[in-house]
């Protein structure tokens, strides 16, 4: 079966729009939001908690993303593949697409959890700086197309972002995790699965900026 694109005068397989990257990744999404409204509940927070789940699992899937990326960038530069060095640039551009999204989701959730927005708090500052640094990057290295320039920039990038944050204040992300010490195994695993559902989304992401490297 096939169907014709009026605009572009073009004959397309039905099997290439199922199996398109964008539709798998608003599916994914769609499940994504539908799993987060059902979320358990915190003592504490309430039912705002589970901004608070899609925001860290939103995040973490970002910092997944950076750091395969930064891997794959080092295997290209030892081994000399083109693949590895693809793979870089789709995690790469992958990465600050989650890390940009992130943002809001983590303003929901000052707002609806402490009734207020606390720009001036450290790592969401941190957050901000990197989101835009990586931006503009991610376009550079995107119009550049210079294989070890991408790879070692996205080793730099993971590595950076690694440092600061871990050498950042905690004020409202206080250490360790407070969900995966909370004790509670309905929310721990509730958040586990949310970032399994995240990495879904992740890889069809992936998947349509490798198919722009190609």
């Amino acid at each position: 079966m096939q169907v014709s694109n009026a605009i572009q005068g073009k004959i397309y397989p039905m099997s290439k729009i199922k199996e398109s990257p964008l539709l798998s990744f608003l599916l994914a999404l769609f499940a994504i939001i539908v799993m987060t409204f059902f979320g358990p509940e915190e003592a504490t927070l309430g039912p705002s908690v589970r901004l608070v789940y899609l925001h860290g699992a939103w995040v973490m899937t970002a910092e997944l993303l950076f750091t395969l990326a930064g891997l794959a960038g080092l295997f290209a530069l030892i081994t000399k593949k083109d693949i590895f060095h693809r793979w870089s640039a789709a995690l790469g551009r992958s990465g600050i697409f989650y890390w940009i999204t992130y943002l809001p989701l983590s303003l929901l959730a000052m707002q609806a959890n402490w009734n207020g927005l606390f720009l001036a708090e450290p790592r969401f500052r941190f957050a901000m700086t990197f989101a835009i640094v990586g931006l503009l990057l991610q376009i550079g290295l995107w119009i550049l197309e210079i294989n070890w320039l991408t790879a070692t920039a996205n080793i730099l990038f993971i590595a950076a972002l690694r440092y600061i944050f871990a050498t950042a204040e905690n004020i409202m992300h206080p250490p360790p995790s407070p969900i995966f010490n909370s004790g509670n195994w309905t929310i721990i695993g509730f958040f586990v699965g949310l970032n399994l559902l995240a990495w879904v989304s992740a890889y069809f992401v992936t998947r349509f900026f490798l198919s722009k490297a190609e």
